[in-house]
């Protein structure tokens, strides 16, 4: 299984971690983000309070700065990268999503501004350069000692517990926009093709159309 469809059975199986529980709790602020993210087509169905949270949100001043938007943007598409499938976690505009995240959800401020701080630091002592203008080898390095839980040596706990939080906004962000959805397959509430009762069911009930209702209804040929 590769790095997407973990990610994938994660977020479909519901343990996306406590982003995704803390979301649900909250319908109208779920609603908001998408409203502030653009990642839903039509916002006409939101409710005058859901578009005035996130109108209200939207107003406060950024909470990252570039520099850190910059760096969540790159983390986040290492994690969900561009392939044949999809766009990456930025086409999805997951760094506005976790930007909209951090304000509804305080609780997650200080983990992120101190795990990219964290993060900047550990690469400007192994190669003199902040994570953005790091290589991306050198990149895939540190992300590499800290992606992997069971493997992260002691001194990188800070740096794996960053990056759990990191995996799983970036995760919950993508597969709630219209790409993520498209990329699990969903379809939503879609017309189907009704041919009526099945024979054996009519029979098991004493039933049947009569001649007028077989004219009169559309017959669709499940070859076509």
């Amino acid at each position: 299984m590769n790095r997407r469809d973990s990610l994938k059975a994660l977020v479909v199986g519901g343990l996306a971690a406590t982003t995704l529980v803390e979301a649900c709790k909250q319908p109208a602020k779920e609603n908001a983000a998408e409203t502030a993210t653009g990642n839903q087509p039509d916002q006409s169905d939101r409710m005058a309070e859901e578009k005035a949270y996130a109108k209200k949100l939207a107003a406060e001043p950024k909470f990252f700065t570039d520099h850190e938007m910059a760096t969540i943007t790159v983390l986040g598409d290492i994690i969900i990268p561009k392939d044949d499938i999809s766009g990456s976690a930025s086409d999805a505009k997951v760094p506005d999503f976790i930007e909209f995240i951090v304000k509804d959800m305080p609780n997650h401020q200080t983990p992120m501004k101190g795990g990219l701080r964290w993060l900047d630091l550990q690469c400007l002592n192994r190669y003199n350069n902040s994570f953005i203008d790091c290589s991306h080898t050198q990149q895939m390095e540190m992300v590499d000692e800290i992606a992997w839980p069971k493997k992260a040596k002691p001194e990188m706990r800070q740096g794996m517990a960053f990056f759990s939080l990191m995996r799983n906004l970036t995760a919950t962000g993508f597969y709630t926009s219209q790409i993520g959805v498209k990329d699990i397959g969903y379809m939503g509430n879609t017309p189907n093709q009704w041919n009526g009762v099945p024979d054996d069911v009519l029979k098991q009930y004493g039933l049947s159309y009569n001649e007028k209702e077989l004219k009169e209804c559309i017959s669709f040929d499940k070859k076509a």
